[in-house]
C-alpha cells in the first residue's frame, strides 16, 4: 500500500520557520518527481515546489522563491521542505506530491501563521 505522510506542521509566528517531513512507504520513489502543494481555506489546491528524481532540479512557487528550500533523500524515500520567513499568507495545509505516470497524494499537514 502506498503512503506518503506528512510531518512537522504546526502554529509559527509570522517569520519563523518550520520544517516539513513527507515519508513515503509502499513502493521505491527515487524516479518519481517529488512536491509539495498547498491549500489555503476558501481556496484551491496550489504548487509550491518540486523536485526530480536526482534531486539536481527543483521548481518553485514565485511566492516562496528565496524562503523554501526543497529537498530529499531518496535512500530513505523522504522529501523536505524548509520553510524560513513564514508569512501570514503562507498558512494553508500542505500536500506532499508523488508523480510519475502515476500520482499519490498525503493526507496534508496545517501550517499556521500568526501575527
Amino acid at each position: 500500500q502506498v503512503q506518503l505522510v506528512e510531518s512537522g506542521g504546526g502554529l509559527v509566528q509570522a517569520g519563523g520557520s518550520l520544517r516539513l517531513s513527507c515519508a513515503a512507504s509502499g513502493r521505491t520513489f527515487s524516479s518519481y518527481v517529488m512536491g509539495w502543494f498547498r491549500q489555503a481555506p476558501g481556496k484551491e489546491r496550489e504548487f509550491v515546489a518540486n523536485i526530480n528524481w536526482g534531486g539536481t532540479g527543483t521548481h518553485y512557487a514565485d511566492s516562496v522563491k528565496g524562503r523554501f528550500t526543497i529537498s530529499r533523500d531518496t535512500a530513505k524515500n523522504r522529501v523536505y521542505l524548509q520553510m524560513n520567513s513564514l508569512k501570514l499568507e503562507d498558512t494553508a495545509v500542505y500536500y506532499c506530491n508523488a508523480r510519475q505516470r502515476d500520482e499519490y497524494w498525503g493526507q496534508g499537514t496545517q501550517v499556521t501563521v500568526s501575527s
